[in-house]
């Protein structure tokens, strides 16, 4: 599997990139590459999941007034906020790896389990949460949302670590979502999302090691 820790300054491209490797692996056929991707916007921004609508996600004047770009990904999953402290890692992972991966419900398991392992590994608490998120087992705070994007022969695996993100911006440009997960019980982003208290580095070394990426 490749390694690659590469992050754009531009937000477009952060999202362009990620496509590119599942493209390109998909072009090889069932012998193309996997890879790991981390990466981390230096700016803020929102991205909207494939079929997401901007009208009842983003609090779009104050994105306008902040000069916050609102873009959307290929993958599915919810609208969050992106920048500094929200550590991205992407894998394009083959479907011939594992069976699990051939459906959508068991690949959060087989992926996240890998990851929650990782993070557990340096002290974090994490447990995975219906469908694709990542909480602390203590408190159920959310610190890591997933989603994919499923291709013929790949599957483009999108996650997100908050180690050291500024929350209070999420009220500010996020509404509340529509459809909330059961463990969330309604609360606010202030009381739902949570940073985790872990190097960088720790969390792509973890990973990393979890995935056998070099």
């Amino acid at each position: 599997m490749m390694l690659v820790d590469l992050s754009f300054l531009d937000p477009r491209r952060n999202l362009d990139y990620d496509d590119d490797l599942l493209r390109q692996a998909e072009v090889a056929g069932a012998s193309g590459p996997e890879c790991l991707r981390f990466w981390e916007s230096p700016v803020h921004f929102v991205v909207l999941g494939r079929t997401g609508k901007e009208a009842e996600d983003v609090f779009s004047e104050a994105c306008i007034r902040d000069s916050i770009p609102v873009l959307r990904r290929s993958s599915g999953g919810g609208t969050v906020l992106q920048g500094p402290g929200c550590l991205n890692f992407s894998l394009v992972l083959g479907k011939h790896r594992d069976p699990a991966l051939s459906g959508i419900t068991g690949s959060y398991v087989y992926i996240l389990g890998k990851v929650v392992r990782a993070l557990n590994s340096l002290g974090v608490g994490a447990a995975l949460r219906p469908v694709c998120d990542l909480a602390l087992a203590a408190t159920e705070q959310k610190f890591s949302g997933n989603a994919q994007r499923r291709g013929r022969h790949f599957i483009l695996h999108h996650g997100t670590i908050l180690y050291a993100f500024d929350l209070g911006l999420v009220s500010r440009y996020l509404n509340i979502p529509q459809k909330m997960p059961d463990y969330r019980r309604g609360r606010t982003h202030e009381s739902f999302i949570t940073n985790i208290n872990v190097r960088p580095a720790d969390i792509r070394t973890a990973i990393a090691a979890s995935f056998q990426a070099p």
